[in-house]
């Protein structure tokens, strides 16, 4: 038997979240994917009120990762605690509010693991080790198929989670940079990985934001508020299909969605 699994990249500004909420439901039919995990961390330019985690959730997600900007919107905070379909990094440190990681219920019985994991090159150094926390999860993690998000900045810690996990998560993908790669594989011992979802929101922009709004900021112009820009969006994302007897990746799916 196999399952699909929809990772979508993450959702920047409102008009992101209105795409989503138009057209995740038609991607899942169109994929046949039988459980999606959506990153939510920029539905609200930085962070995630509670309004737009239920967005997400209505639009047809089962679980919302997040990230650097988790603690954008601090209204969030008390839906961390409460809701366990909502994971920040996992890394973080112990103290802060909410989970990050949580086994679910998916189609015939099958129990799916998810965890969210943050980088640490370029981005707050004040986290844990990602690679070793993912090894204490895993340790106690009782799962059929293993899910992981890694949040970060570089490449080359993305590619090096991918290989560490290989043949102990079912799926290993990046998100944050907001641009999709070109490197979807099956890694030797199983494990479905890509770099880089992408992003869902704005596509006529820098990362979602107005373009020269951040060509300001490289040419040194007076700090300005980031807003999203205007025009068509996109949704990007991808397909994983997992045999569920070897919880082995058979195939990567990159999808690109406009209009």
């Amino acid at each position: 038997m196999t399952v699909t699994i929809l990772a979508v990249g993450d959702v920047v500004s409102e008009a992101g979240l209105d795409y989503l909420s138009r057209n995740l439901r038609r991607v899942k039919r169109e994929q046949g994917a039988d459980f999606t995990v959506v990153n939510g961390e920029n539905a609200a330019g930085i962070g995630l009120n509670p309004s737009d985690a239920q967005a997400i959730f209505d639009a047809g997600a089962d679980v919302i990762t997040l990230g650097n900007h988790t603690w954008g919107k601090i209204r969030i905070t008390g839906l961390l605690d409460s809701n366990d379909y909502i994971l920040r990094p996992a890394n973080f440190a112990r103290r802060t509010p909410g989970r990050g990681w949580g086994v679910y219920d998916g189609p015939r019985g099958l129990r799916i693991g998810v965890i969210s994991l943050i980088g640490r090159v370029n981005m707050d150094p004040n986290v844990e080790n990602p690679f070793t926390t993912a090894d204490a999860i895993l340790s106690r993690m009782e799962a059929d198929l293993v899910l992981v998000d890694f949040h970060a900045e570089a490449t080359s810690e993305k590619l090096a989670m991918g290989w560490y996990l290989d043949g102990r998560a079912s799926a290993v993908w990046g998100t944050h940079t907001h641009v999709p790669t070109a490197d979807s594989q099956v890694l030797p011992q199983g494990t479905g990985y890509l770099t880089d979802l992408g992003m869902t929101g704005p596509a006529r922009s820098v990362l979602g934001i107005q373009p020269e709004l951040s060509i300001n900021k490289f040419l040194g112009g007076l700090p300005r508020r980031y807003e999203a820009a205007g025009g068509p969006c996109k949704l990007e994302a991808a397909a994983f299909v997992v045999d569920t007897a070897s919880k082995r990746c058979l195939e990567v799916r990159p999808i690109h969605l406009m209009g």
